[in-house]
């Protein structure tokens, strides 16, 4: 029996890998024409990343880390019972993504024309209407042999987009079952701050476009309104709601999480330490090629502005305690340690790995399909330094347009251990090898 099922799932898996290239290939015969937003950059791109080194480009994206005293967390948790870990939130998951064969039309359209996605599933429509998708992440972030313990994760973040006013804008994560990739399975979690010194907690009011799991912390982009530009939660300290009502935080006979019966509460956050036109960090990703690892952040830019985007990196913290947590001097300030410019529009995630840096570019108005830039550090002197310079991304269609990417990908998540880039777009949960990415980039 179970080689039988064995060789069920291989013969499902070419079946569905046949089936993307089949969908890869009606995408390509959709893009046909050469979007008006493409004219915002030349025949060769965006050109080369333009290094930040001035103090007061690079002061503006120092932050502070702000943790949560122990004795709240204590208190938090004396109140709702012991933390649970990852494997008991997987062991509740009750919901299954559908594969790409099972997607409608409508949600394919949201897969890359090239490269060709090699992984596809799609999330449910009864519970995620209303919902905003936004960042993912895996385990293969948070180690780098690609598992947390014994289960193989993906973590997927969302946001309130419909319902009553007080529910706008609560963030939530998917965590989804990657041990058998011809079967994910998933359920939700809140994802909460801790108020009134650990005897309650509110839910987290932002979009979560950036989301990074290292080692035993996950990291979150914050748009809540304040300097906050980043919360940290422990992958080890996700409490279980009691109540099961709408309600979020302490209720009447225990606690609730706006009916989901998992909650993770922040343990701490990074503001922004900068000017007021400090850089919020809107996309974020993990590059385990620098030493030490590191956080790679990235703003948001409109789709035909003038504004060059800044991208930059934070190393994450080696020192004993502090696990998890980027590298923070005595008086907690965390500087940059790479900084630049692109001259990439519509900008949303990016990823960095080794020299090369890859920024999505969104679909605008007229646009079927977004970008995906693959930049280099500009060089200085030479012809063939200029060449190096030019920016790279895949052409598609008759017309060999760059709109080849997928509609809108918030973030990008490399599993360095499979080699894939992991990403969202819609309703789509998808994959390909980033080999592919340089590959159809040359």
């Amino acid at each position: 029996m179970k080689h039988r099922g064995r060789h069920r799932r291989r013969r499902r898996g070419r079946a569905l890998r046949a089936f993307l290239s089949g969908t890869a290939l009606a995408l390509t015969a959709a893009a046909t024409m050469i979007s008006v937003s493409q004219a915002t950059v030349t025949d060769d791109g965006p050109g080369a990343l333009k290094p930040l080194t001035a103090t007061a480009d690079t002061g503006k994206l120092r932050l502070t880390e702000n943790l949560v005293p122990q004795a709240s967390l204590d208190r938090l948790t004396a109140g709702m019972g012991r933390p649970v870990g990852v494997g008991a939130v997987l062991a509740g998951a009750d919901r299954t993504l559908r594969d790409a064969i099972d997607c409608s039309p409508a949600e394919r359209r949201a897969l890359p024309v090239s490269p060709v996605a090699t992984r596809a599933y799609c999330w449910n429509t009864d519970d995620t209407a209303g919902w905003q998708p936004g960042a993912v992440t895996t385990s293969g972030d948070a180690d780098d042999d690609g598992a947390w313990g014994a289960n193989r994760v993906i973590l997927s973040g969302w946001s309130r987009s419909g319902g009553p006013a007080a529910d706008r804008g609560l963030a939530r994560v998917g965590f989804v079952n990657a041990g058998d990739l011809n079967h994910l399975s998933y359920t939700w979690a809140l994802l909460a701050v801790p108020v009134a010194d650990g005897r309650d907690y509110r839910g987290l009011v932002s979009h979560v476009s950036g989301m990074v799991w290292y080692q035993d912390k996950l990291l979150v982009t914050a748009d809540d309104g304040d300097r906050t530009a980043l919360y940290v939660y422990d992958m080890n300290r996700v409490q279980r709601a009691t109540v099961v009502g709408d309600a979020v935080g302490r209720v009447p006979g225990g606690w609730s999480a706006h009916g989901y019966r998992f909650v993770l509460p922040a343990i701490g956050s990074y503001e922004l330490s900068g000017d007021s036109d400090a850089p919020h960090p809107a996309t974020v990703s993990l590059d385990r090629s620098t030493v030490p690892d590191s956080l790679v952040a990235g703003e948001w830019t409109l789709d035909d502005g003038d504004q060059d985007a800044r991208l930059w990196r934070y190393p994450f913290s080696t020192s004993p305690g502090h696990a998890g947590l980027l590298a923070a001097g005595a008086t907690g300030r965390v500087a940059a340690s790479e900084a630049y410019e692109t001259k990439v529009t519509g900008v949303r995630g990016v990823l960095s790995y080794g020299s090369q840096w890859y920024v999505t570019r969104a679909a605008g108005p007229r646009d079927e399909h977004g970008t995906l830039w693959r930049q280099t550090a500009g060089r200085t002197h030479g012809e063939a330094d200029r060449k190096a310079d030019r920016a790279r991304a895949a052409e598609c269609g008759t017309d060999d347009t760059h709109s080849c990417w997928s509609t809108q990908t918030e973030s990008l998540s490399y599993w360095a251990e499979t080699g894939e880039v992991w990403t969202q777009s819609g309703r789509v949960l998808f994959a390909l090898p980033l080999a592919s990415i340089d590959r159809t980039s040359e």
